[in-house]
């Protein structure tokens, strides 16, 4: 069963849900898919040199798509890190207001 893959794809329903319940839709706002490409940019660097030269994934657990070195899942994971942490900073910011 390939592990990884599907922890990857749960994380991103979990965030979508999470944006969705939380009333931030930041899903639909056009300037957060600007943001998160000026992410990945940064993400082929840092993760790009990871994963070539420290971090070993094994193959069993993830589909084996990468885009450079980087696994396909790196970046559903990556999404939903970014995501959550905008979602959850947005909520608290219309909290304390």
């Amino acid at each position: 069963m390939k592990e990884y893959t599907l922890c990857a794809f749960i994380s991103v329903a979990a965030v979508a849900a999470l944006d969705r319940a939380s009333g931030i839709r930041l899903l639909n706002k056009k300037e957060f898919y600007i943001f998160l490409l000026i992410i990945f940019c940064f993400k082929l660097l840092v993760n790009g040199y990871l994963t070539r030269q420290i971090v070993l994934y094994n193959p069993r657990f993830f589909l084996g798509y990468r885009l450079f070195t980087i696994p396909f899942e790196d970046f559903l994971f990556g999404f939903s890190m970014v995501t959550a942490s905008i979602i959850f900073w947005e909520y608290d910011k219309r909290r304390r207001q």
